[in-house]
């Protein structure tokens, strides 16, 4: 086995766009998450149980099941149901849905952990529910997750080669075709290696250095 350069050079366009298209998978499926996230936790605590019961149970049907199988229920089930999407936005809605039941979690602990004082505070103020979630709680609450949450955006990274079965050209699809077309696969499949390593580990040590700091 030989390094080719002349190979590694050709693929090197194919790479970036496919960074491209990893990166925007990761960020909006991580906006998406984020925001599923929250309206979950939020539904956990709400004093009616025929709001928390059927989240609860949703949250724990799409935490238990694969992402594989997720995947798969978006892109090849929904179109039988005349619901279509293209593969990006199919594997985006899978990554977004999925994390969002992890990230749930987190914002719950975040919020439980808010120190009861601030709630009873907010009372003593006469705020309202509302008012008393956005002015106080929650401020707190995801000033404290917020490493956590960051941990789970570099999980969701390395999770996007996944969107490659669906055929989102990603950094991992354009290297399989590549190394299908010149029969050169050590090259691009390293160097998709390495471009994973190049992103995750520094965002992985910012993540601790944040978490550091906010615990200060």
């Amino acid at each position: 086995m030989s390094w080719n350069w002349e190979a590694a050079r050709k693929f090197w366009p194919e790479l970036l766009h496919g960074l491209g298209v990893t990166l925007e998978a990761t960020a909006l499926g991580a906006l998406l998450a984020f925001a599923l996230g929250l309206a979950w936790a939020l539904a956990f605590r709400s004093p009616t149980r025929w709001v928390r019961w059927p989240v609860t149970a949703v949250v724990e049907f799409v935490r238990n099941t694969p992402l594989l199988v997720q995947l798969f229920f978006f892109f090849y089930v929904l179109p039988t149901w005349d619901i279509k999407f293209s593969a990006l936005t199919t594997g985006v809605l899978a990554l977004g849905l999925h994390y969002s039941t992890y990230t749930a979690e987190v914002y719950r602990a975040g919020i439980d952990g808010v120190p009861a004082g601030q709630w009873e505070a907010a009372t003593a103020l006469s705020l309202s529910r509302a008012r008393t979630w956005t002015a106080v709680i929650l401020p707190q609450a995801v000033r404290r997750v917020v490493p956590a949450l960051g941990n789970y955006v570099i999980a969701m990274l390395k999770d996007t080669p996944i969107l490659a079965i669906i055929g989102v050209l990603d950094m991992l699809q354009n290297a399989r075709l590549e190394g299908a077309r010149t029969f050169q696969y050590v090259e691009p499949f390293t160097m998709v290696g390495i471009a994973f390593i190049v992103i995750a580990y520094p965002a992985s040590l910012l993540m601790r250095a944040l978490e550091r700091r906010l615990g200060h």
